[in-house]
């Protein structure tokens, strides 16, 4: 993370999230637990990943999950390692052409696509977009992407990679840019409502839900929840996220949104929010065993993976590997 990105929840907000918390634990104590915790979603622990890293960008491709570049302990990295749900085991793969983190990930057409980023030196933004063909485990370099940003978020429909927000240098960014794998050629779009940084993009029902996010700073965490169609190229509002936080993952399964993680001033989150486009509402599953923020997730069969990310506030990392299944 940055090093001036001092966000946070309100503190009323954080003690009343205490608050709940300590009350749910008293009734898992004494109402029927197992019951309980199978409503809310079971969490596995899964191998951890070779190389400790936060900022991540991930993907699914073949039933086989991608963690890219990144922050490792020390400097940025363009490590690419793939992980294995059937062998719990994981294989190094070609580096990213350059070093990048912040960057968004996504899978189309059997190949993964690479997006944005920030360098490390001076945390300069790019617009380049890199390629990846498994099968010749190579990557190749694609057409740029219009508006140089990092901390972005992306979401795929009808075989089309929607990037959304992040930032510049200094400045938050409402730009939606399309990307299309078939012709290597972008389109602008409409842009959001509210411009932020560090959100994170799901597709549920042809829709792309833009949720959390923050404005510069983890001082100012958002709640917004705002989605997009394609069909008409506008934007409208849903109901926002119950806890406000940047630094997310989010993955679409069975039609729904989850949230995964976050972090402010105060620390990191292991909040698990889960939205629901058809009744407009949100409810909170079994969080992560792991908080941590600058994480990524994925869906293989069924299962949420929930990889890497920094187990407190700004320059952490972890090489953590965990599993919800709903």
């Amino acid at each position: 993370m940055m090093a001036d990105m001092r966000s946070s929840v309100p503190v009323d907000g954080l003690k009343r999230g205490a608050r709940r918390f300590l009350a749910s634990c008293v009734l898992l104590c004494l109402f029927a637990p197992v019951a309980l915790l199978a409503d809310g979603g079971l969490w596995r622990t899964a191998a951890p990943a070779p190389t400790e890293r936060s900022e991540v960008a991930v993907a699914a491709l073949d039933n086989k999950i991608y963690v890219i570049g990144g922050f490792k302990r020390f400097g940025s990295t363009a490590l690419v390692e793939e992980y294995d749900p059937t062998s719990d085991a994981w294989t190094r793969r070609a580096s990213l052409p350059e070093a990048v983190h912040h960057a968004a990930a996504a899978a189309v057409g059997g190949r993964i696509y690479v997006i944005g980023g920030l360098r490390t030196v001076l945390w300069m933004p790019t617009d380049r977009v890199f390629e990846y063909d498994p099968g010749k485990d190579a990557w190749t370099e694609r057409a740029h992407m219009p508006t140089p940003r990092g901390g972005l978020a992306v979401s795929v429909v009808e075989g089309k990679i929607y990037a959304i927000g992040g930032r510049t240098r200094g400045e938050d960014l409402a730009v939606n840019e399309v990307y299309d794998p078939d012709s290597d050629a972008w389109e602008t779009r409409s842009p959001m409502p509210t411009a932020r940084d560090h959100l994170a993009a799901s597709a549920v029902g042809g829709k792309v839900y833009a949720v959390g996010g923050r404005l510069l700073s983890y001082s100012k965490n958002l709640g917004v929840n705002e989605v997009y169609d394609p069909v008409t190229g506008s934007w409208g509002a849903a109901s926002p996220l119950p806890t406000p936080r940047s630094g997310i993952a989010a993955s679409a399964l069975d039609g729904k949104v989850y949230v995964f993680g976050g972090e402010s001033t105060l620390g990191t989150f292991d909040e698990v929010e889960v939205y629901d486009p058809g009744s407009g509402s949100w409810s909170a599953v079994t969080p992560m065993p792991t908080a941590r923020h600058g994480l990524g997730s994925a869906v293989v069969e069924g299962s949420i993976y929930v990889m890497g990310g920094g187990t407190e506030p700004g320059g952490s990392a972890s090489a953590v590997n965990e599993v919800f299944t709903p």
